[in-house]
Protein backbone atom coordinates (compact mmCIF):
# COMPACT_ATOMS: atom_id res chain seq x y z
CA UNK A 1 0.00 0.00 0.00
CA UNK A 2 1.40 3.36 -1.03
CA UNK A 3 1.71 5.99 1.72
CA UNK A 4 -0.82 8.80 1.62
CA UNK A 5 0.65 12.08 0.42
CA UNK A 6 -0.93 14.75 2.62
CA UNK A 7 0.21 17.14 5.30
CA UNK A 8 -0.85 17.98 8.84
CA UNK A 9 -1.86 21.42 7.59
CA UNK A 10 -4.25 19.89 5.05
CA UNK A 11 -5.68 17.63 7.74
CA UNK A 12 -6.13 20.62 10.06
CA UNK A 13 -7.98 22.55 7.34
CA UNK A 14 -10.25 19.57 6.74
CA UNK A 15 -10.89 19.02 10.46
CA UNK A 16 -11.90 22.63 11.13
CA UNK A 17 -14.14 22.65 8.07
CA UNK A 18 -15.71 19.39 9.19
CA UNK A 19 -16.23 20.62 12.74
CA UNK A 20 -18.01 23.80 11.60
CA UNK A 21 -19.46 22.36 8.39
CA UNK A 22 -18.29 25.43 6.54
CA UNK A 23 -15.34 26.35 4.37
CA UNK A 24 -15.98 30.02 5.08
CA UNK A 25 -15.94 29.54 8.85
CA UNK A 26 -12.79 27.40 8.67
CA UNK A 27 -11.04 30.08 6.61
CA UNK A 28 -11.99 32.74 9.17
CA UNK A 29 -10.77 30.69 12.15
CA UNK A 30 -7.51 29.68 10.51
CA UNK A 31 -6.80 33.10 8.93
CA UNK A 32 -6.42 31.66 5.44
CA UNK A 33 -8.32 32.04 2.19
CA UNK A 34 -11.36 29.95 1.35
CA UNK A 35 -9.62 28.48 -1.73
CA UNK A 36 -6.86 27.19 0.58
CA UNK A 37 -9.44 25.24 2.61
CA UNK A 38 -11.22 23.96 -0.50
CA UNK A 39 -7.93 22.94 -2.11
CA UNK A 40 -6.89 20.96 0.99
CA UNK A 41 -10.22 19.10 1.06
CA UNK A 42 -10.08 18.29 -2.65
CA UNK A 43 -6.50 17.03 -2.26
CA UNK A 44 -7.49 14.74 0.62
CA UNK A 45 -10.41 13.35 -1.36
CA UNK A 46 -8.12 12.78 -4.32
CA UNK A 47 -5.35 10.91 -2.47
CA UNK A 48 -7.71 8.90 -0.22
CA UNK A 49 -10.32 8.10 -2.84
CA UNK A 50 -12.99 9.09 -0.33
CA UNK A 51 -15.86 11.53 -0.69
CA UNK A 52 -15.51 13.43 2.56
CA UNK A 53 -18.24 16.08 2.21
CA UNK A 54 -21.57 16.65 0.61
CA UNK A 55 -21.67 20.22 -0.67
CA UNK A 56 -24.90 22.08 -0.10
CA UNK A 57 -25.39 25.15 -2.26
CA UNK A 58 -25.37 28.22 -0.01
CA UNK A 59 -25.76 25.98 3.04
CA UNK A 60 -22.21 24.82 3.66
CA UNK A 61 -21.03 21.23 3.99
CA UNK A 62 -21.96 18.03 5.73
CA UNK A 63 -19.69 15.05 6.35
CA UNK A 64 -20.42 11.80 4.60
CA UNK A 65 -20.29 8.58 6.69
CA UNK A 66 -16.79 7.99 5.34
CA UNK A 67 -15.95 11.63 5.96
CA UNK A 68 -17.14 11.38 9.58
CA UNK A 69 -14.96 8.32 10.24
CA UNK A 70 -12.00 10.04 8.58
CA UNK A 71 -12.71 13.21 10.60
CA UNK A 72 -12.58 11.30 13.90
CA UNK A 73 -9.25 9.69 13.01
CA UNK A 74 -7.94 13.04 11.85
CA UNK A 75 -8.83 14.71 15.16
CA UNK A 76 -6.99 11.96 17.05
CA UNK A 77 -3.94 12.33 14.81
CA UNK A 78 -3.88 16.12 15.24
CA UNK A 79 -4.07 15.71 19.02
CA UNK A 80 -1.12 13.30 18.88
CA UNK A 81 0.78 15.74 16.70
CA UNK A 82 0.12 18.53 19.20
CA UNK A 83 1.25 16.28 22.02
CA UNK A 84 4.41 15.46 20.07
CA UNK A 85 5.11 19.16 19.57
CA UNK A 86 4.67 19.81 23.29
CA UNK A 87 6.97 16.86 24.06
CA UNK A 88 9.63 18.19 21.69
CA UNK A 89 9.36 21.59 23.35
CA UNK A 90 9.76 20.04 26.81
CA UNK A 91 12.92 18.25 25.68
CA UNK A 92 14.52 21.63 25.28
CA UNK A 93 13.49 23.00 28.66
CA UNK A 94 12.61 20.32 31.22
CA UNK A 95 15.29 18.56 33.26
CA UNK A 96 13.79 15.09 33.14
CA UNK A 97 13.97 11.77 31.31
CA UNK A 98 16.95 9.45 30.91
CA UNK A 99 20.52 10.69 30.75
CA UNK A 100 23.10 8.22 29.45
CA UNK A 101 26.61 8.79 30.77
CA UNK A 102 29.81 6.84 30.17
CA UNK A 103 32.84 7.08 32.42
CA UNK A 104 36.43 5.89 32.25
CA UNK A 105 36.96 3.16 34.92
CA UNK A 106 39.13 5.23 37.26
CA UNK A 107 36.73 8.15 36.95
CA UNK A 108 33.54 6.19 37.56
CA UNK A 109 34.79 4.88 40.86
CA UNK A 110 36.44 8.12 41.91
CA UNK A 111 33.97 10.90 41.31
CA UNK A 112 30.73 9.71 39.74
CA UNK A 113 29.02 8.17 42.81
CA UNK A 114 29.22 11.45 44.72
CA UNK A 115 28.18 13.49 41.68
CA UNK A 116 25.29 11.13 40.97
CA UNK A 117 24.02 11.40 44.54
CA UNK A 118 24.01 15.18 44.43
CA UNK A 119 22.44 15.27 40.96
CA UNK A 120 19.57 12.85 41.56
CA UNK A 121 18.77 14.53 44.87
CA UNK A 122 18.36 17.78 42.99
CA UNK A 123 16.69 16.35 39.86
CA UNK A 124 14.65 13.27 40.87
CA UNK A 125 12.87 13.24 37.49
CA UNK A 126 16.10 12.26 35.72
CA UNK A 127 17.24 8.65 35.54
CA UNK A 128 21.00 8.51 34.99
CA UNK A 129 22.13 5.40 33.13
CA UNK A 130 25.86 5.34 33.87
CA UNK A 131 28.24 2.83 32.28
CA UNK A 132 31.92 2.14 32.84
CA UNK A 133 33.86 1.91 29.57
CA UNK A 134 37.45 2.05 28.38
CA UNK A 135 38.46 4.86 26.08
CA UNK A 136 37.86 3.23 22.71
CA UNK A 137 34.39 1.97 23.61
CA UNK A 138 33.52 5.20 25.42
CA UNK A 139 34.36 7.38 22.43
CA UNK A 140 32.59 4.99 20.06
CA UNK A 141 29.52 5.14 22.30
CA UNK A 142 29.56 8.96 22.13
CA UNK A 143 29.92 8.87 18.34
CA UNK A 144 27.06 6.36 18.04
CA UNK A 145 24.88 8.51 20.35
CA UNK A 146 24.57 5.60 22.77
CA UNK A 147 25.75 8.01 25.48
CA UNK A 148 25.17 11.74 25.56
CA UNK A 149 28.22 12.65 27.61
CA UNK A 150 31.36 10.92 28.86
CA UNK A 151 33.81 11.67 31.63
CA UNK A 152 37.31 10.63 30.68
CA UNK A 153 40.84 11.79 29.89
CA UNK A 154 42.24 13.71 26.94
CA UNK A 155 43.59 10.58 25.26
CA UNK A 156 43.11 9.75 21.56
CA UNK A 157 40.11 12.01 21.07
CA UNK A 158 38.82 12.28 17.47
CA UNK A 159 37.66 15.58 16.00
CA UNK A 160 34.05 14.36 16.08
CA UNK A 161 33.91 14.83 19.85
CA UNK A 162 34.48 17.95 21.91
CA UNK A 163 36.41 17.88 25.18
CA UNK A 164 35.91 20.30 28.06
CA UNK A 165 38.83 20.05 30.52
CA UNK A 166 38.10 19.94 34.23
CA UNK A 167 41.20 18.91 36.15
CA UNK A 168 44.84 18.07 35.37
CA UNK A 169 46.22 14.92 37.01
CA UNK A 170 49.98 14.28 36.94
CA UNK A 171 51.28 10.71 37.25
CA UNK A 172 52.69 9.44 40.53
CA UNK A 173 54.17 6.21 41.87
CA UNK A 174 52.42 4.03 44.43
CA UNK A 175 54.23 1.48 46.64
CA UNK A 176 53.42 -0.45 49.80
CA UNK A 177 54.61 0.67 53.23
CA UNK A 178 57.44 -1.89 53.32
CA UNK A 179 58.87 -0.81 49.97
CA UNK A 180 62.31 0.78 49.96
CA UNK A 181 60.88 3.98 48.49
CA UNK A 182 57.96 4.33 50.91
CA UNK A 183 59.69 6.99 53.02
CA UNK A 184 60.71 9.10 50.06
CA UNK A 185 59.04 12.46 49.43
CA UNK A 186 59.68 12.14 45.69
CA UNK A 187 61.23 9.77 43.18
CA UNK A 188 62.62 9.99 39.64
CA UNK A 189 61.58 7.89 36.69
CA UNK A 190 65.18 6.73 36.34
CA UNK A 191 65.00 5.24 39.83
CA UNK A 192 61.69 3.55 39.07
CA UNK A 193 62.61 2.10 35.67
CA UNK A 194 64.64 -0.96 36.86
CA UNK A 195 62.16 -1.83 39.62
CA UNK A 196 59.27 -4.31 39.07
CA UNK A 197 56.31 -2.39 37.63
CA UNK A 198 52.71 -3.54 38.02
CA UNK A 199 51.33 -2.09 34.79
CA UNK A 200 47.67 -1.08 34.55
CA UNK A 201 47.27 -2.70 31.15
CA UNK A 202 44.35 -0.83 29.62
CA UNK A 203 45.07 0.02 25.96
CA UNK A 204 45.29 3.81 26.14
CA UNK A 205 46.54 3.84 29.74
CA UNK A 206 49.36 1.45 28.86
CA UNK A 207 50.47 3.69 26.00
CA UNK A 208 50.41 6.75 28.24
CA UNK A 209 52.44 5.20 31.07
CA UNK A 210 54.95 3.72 28.63
CA UNK A 211 55.35 7.10 26.98
CA UNK A 212 56.48 8.59 30.29
CA UNK A 213 59.51 6.31 30.27
CA UNK A 214 60.15 6.58 26.55
CA UNK A 215 60.14 10.40 26.73
CA UNK A 216 63.12 10.14 29.08
CA UNK A 217 64.90 7.42 27.13
CA UNK A 218 64.09 4.80 29.77
CA UNK A 219 62.90 1.20 29.49
CA UNK A 220 60.62 0.09 32.36
CA UNK A 221 60.69 -3.35 33.96
CA UNK A 222 57.07 -4.39 33.34
CA UNK A 223 57.06 -7.39 35.67
CA UNK A 224 53.25 -7.72 35.90
CA UNK A 225 50.29 -6.58 33.86
CA UNK A 226 46.66 -6.39 34.97
CA UNK A 227 43.39 -5.15 33.48
CA UNK A 228 41.96 -4.31 36.89
CA UNK A 229 42.68 -1.24 38.99
CA UNK A 230 41.82 -3.10 42.19
CA UNK A 231 44.13 -5.95 41.14
CA UNK A 232 46.97 -3.48 40.51
CA UNK A 233 46.50 -1.90 43.91
CA UNK A 234 46.28 -5.32 45.54
CA UNK A 235 49.49 -6.54 43.92
CA UNK A 236 51.32 -3.39 44.99
CA UNK A 237 49.95 -3.74 48.52
CA UNK A 238 51.29 -7.31 48.61
CA UNK A 239 54.79 -6.35 47.54
CA UNK A 240 54.88 -7.33 43.87
CA UNK A 241 56.28 -3.96 42.89
CA UNK A 242 55.19 -0.37 42.30
CA UNK A 243 52.56 1.03 39.96
CA UNK A 244 51.87 4.32 38.22
CA UNK A 245 48.53 6.10 38.58
CA UNK A 246 47.01 9.51 37.93
CA UNK A 247 43.83 9.54 39.99
CA UNK A 248 44.84 10.07 43.66
CA UNK A 249 44.33 7.37 46.27
CA UNK A 250 41.39 7.46 48.64
CA UNK A 251 41.86 6.90 52.31
CA UNK A 252 40.05 3.62 52.85
CA UNK A 253 40.80 0.05 53.90
CA UNK A 254 41.79 -0.92 50.35
CA UNK A 255 44.64 1.58 50.34
CA UNK A 256 45.79 1.46 53.99
CA UNK A 257 49.01 -0.30 52.96
CA UNK A 258 49.73 2.00 50.01
CA UNK A 259 51.86 5.13 49.81
CA UNK A 260 51.75 7.62 46.94
CA UNK A 261 55.01 9.28 45.89
CA UNK A 262 55.25 12.34 43.60
CA UNK A 263 57.56 12.03 40.60
CA UNK A 264 60.35 14.56 40.23
CA UNK A 265 60.49 14.60 36.43
CA UNK A 266 58.54 17.06 34.34
CA UNK A 267 56.01 14.66 32.83
CA UNK A 268 52.87 15.03 30.75
CA UNK A 269 49.76 15.07 32.92
CA UNK A 270 46.41 13.60 31.96
CA UNK A 271 43.50 16.01 31.86
CA UNK A 272 40.13 14.75 32.98
CA UNK A 273 37.06 16.33 31.43
CA UNK A 274 33.70 15.94 29.75
CA UNK A 275 33.29 14.71 26.18
CA UNK A 276 30.26 14.94 23.93
CA UNK A 277 29.52 14.80 20.24
CA UNK A 278 30.84 18.02 18.70
CA UNK A 279 27.70 18.75 16.71
CA UNK A 280 25.27 17.94 19.50
CA UNK A 281 23.41 20.40 21.71
CA UNK A 282 23.19 19.01 25.27
CA UNK A 283 19.75 18.24 26.63
CA UNK A 284 18.73 20.17 29.75
CA UNK A 285 19.52 17.09 31.83
CA UNK A 286 23.01 16.80 30.34
CA UNK A 287 23.67 20.52 30.82
CA UNK A 288 22.59 20.27 34.45
CA UNK A 289 24.78 17.20 34.98
CA UNK A 290 27.83 18.92 33.49
CA UNK A 291 27.14 21.93 35.69
CA UNK A 292 27.02 19.66 38.74
CA UNK A 293 30.35 18.07 37.77
CA UNK A 294 31.98 21.50 37.52
CA UNK A 295 30.46 22.59 40.82
CA UNK A 296 31.65 19.43 42.53
CA UNK A 297 35.20 19.92 41.32
CA UNK A 298 35.41 23.60 42.13
CA UNK A 299 34.43 23.30 45.79
CA UNK A 300 37.85 22.20 46.98
CA UNK A 301 41.10 24.08 46.70
CA UNK A 302 43.66 21.30 46.24
CA UNK A 303 44.24 17.57 45.81
CA UNK A 304 46.47 15.45 47.98
CA UNK A 305 48.44 12.45 46.80
CA UNK A 306 47.44 9.86 49.39
CA UNK A 307 49.11 10.86 52.63
CA UNK A 308 51.80 13.05 51.04
CA UNK A 309 50.11 16.23 52.24
CA UNK A 310 52.87 18.58 51.16
CA UNK A 311 52.25 18.01 47.46
CA UNK A 312 49.22 19.33 45.64
CA UNK A 313 48.26 18.39 42.11
CA UNK A 314 48.15 21.07 39.39
CA UNK A 315 44.62 21.97 38.35
CA UNK A 316 42.92 23.61 35.41
CA UNK A 317 41.07 26.80 36.24
CA UNK A 318 41.79 26.27 39.94
CA UNK A 319 39.44 23.27 40.03
CA UNK A 320 40.00 20.21 42.17
CA UNK A 321 38.52 17.00 43.47
CA UNK A 322 37.44 16.39 47.07
CA UNK A 323 39.79 13.97 48.82
CA UNK A 324 36.87 11.82 49.96
CA UNK A 325 35.99 11.05 46.35
CA UNK A 326 39.39 10.05 45.06
CA UNK A 327 40.56 6.58 44.17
Amino acid sequence: MNPMNFTLKQLRYFAVAGEHQSVTKAAELLYVSQPSISSAILHLEDVTGLKLFIRHHAQGLSLTPQGLAFYRKTRNLLKEAESLAQFASSLGTEISGTLKVAGFPTVTGAVLPSILKRFVDQYPSVYVDCRELHQKDLIQGIQDCAYEIGITYDMELPSSVSFEPLVSLPPYAVVNREHGLSQRTSVSMAELAPLPLVMLDWPVSRQYFMSLFISLGLNPNCAYRTHSLSMARGMVANGFGYSLLNMPLSQDSDTDNLVAIPIEDDLVSLTMGVVKLSESVPTPAASAFIKEIKKYMSEFSDIQLGEVSSVTMPLLAANSLPTSALI
